[in-house]
């Protein structure tokens, strides 16, 4: 299975996982939720993988402007709707590989992961 990476290009957490990559000589695409987006059949794939919790970025500002009410009694529903409605709010990177669905950057991780490649 081919590796992708999604997210937003500008974003410090996947330029450190980018380099991560490219110096491990790992090929990847890149998905950047900016140009191409994210469907929600996709999110709900992940959902169903990790749960919405991993995904669902609640420290970021797109988050913490959102009305109480659309923070109130988030379920995997809602979380896919906000997330599809506004990827800046979905934790990053996420990265579809051979093996478990990845969110987030970690070098211990990625070595792990991707170990052999």
């Amino acid at each position: 299975m081919a590796v992708t990476m999604y997210g937003i290009p500008n974003c410090d957490t996947i330029k450190k996982a980018r380099t991560w990559l490219s110096d491990h000589g790992v090929a990847y695409d890149f998905h950047d939720y900016k140009k191409a987006g994210i469907e929600e059949a996709k999110l709900e794939a992940w959902v169903g993988e990790v749960g919405w919790e991993p995904l669902l970025n609640k420290r970021g500002t797109t988050f913490r402007k959102l009305s109480d009410a659309d923070k109130a009694d988030i379920d995997a529903a809602k979380a896919v709707r906000l997330m599809a409605a506004s990827p800046s709010m979905i934790k990053r990177p996420v990265v579809e590989r051979e093996g478990p669905l990845m969110v987030g950057f970690s070098p211990t991780d990625y070595a792990a992961a991707f170990k052999g490649e």
